[in-house]
């Protein structure tokens, strides 16, 4: 049995991802991201790569080839505050999909290192807000993720 199936397949990935955009949606760095104004493809996309990865369909290979995560995120700016909101909204997503502890520190693990690894610039503007007129994450978002800010940028 694969990790895709001990999870529950589709249906987890799927909450997982939903709870994830909805949490891009409001994120005014992250959502300029996005060429689609409608998320549902970058969606759609997200679900299959991580059902493939974990060992459920291949359908993202089928359709899109090779992942080649790095190459796809250079032509945006992804420095490290951009991590770190990708990160909080993953965060909710696994959250709320309530997996078993190991399950979820698996999975966790993971998305970490994949999102530390698409950093592609330390440069402090980019897409969005210019870094001047960003909300910061608050000082201890870079170690919990899950922390929200309710201020607006």
């Amino acid at each position: 049995m694969t990790f895709y199936d001990e999870v529950g397949g589709r249906e987890t990935f799927r909450a997982i991802v939903d709870v994830f955009y909805r949490e891009v949606a409001l994120d005014p760095v992250l959502k300029p991201m996005y060429p689609e104004e409608d998320l549902g493809p970058a969606a759609e996309r997200l679900t299959m790569f991580l059902e493939q990865y974990w060992g459920g369909p291949a359908t993202y290979g089928e359709r899109r080839g090779h992942p080649r995560l790095r190459m796809r995120h250079i032509p945006f700016h992804v420095d490290p505050d951009a991590r770190d909101r990708w990160l909080r909204c993953m965060r909710v997503g696994v959250d709320e999909a309530h997996l078993s502890p190991m399950h979820e520190a698996t999975l966790w693990d993971y998305l970490e290192r994949a999102a530390y690894a698409m950093v592609n610039t330390f440069e402090p503007s980019g897409i969005g807000p210019e870094a001047a007129g960003r909300t910061p994450l608050e000082a201890g978002a870079a170690k919990d993720p899950v922390q929200r800010t309710t201020e607006t940028p």
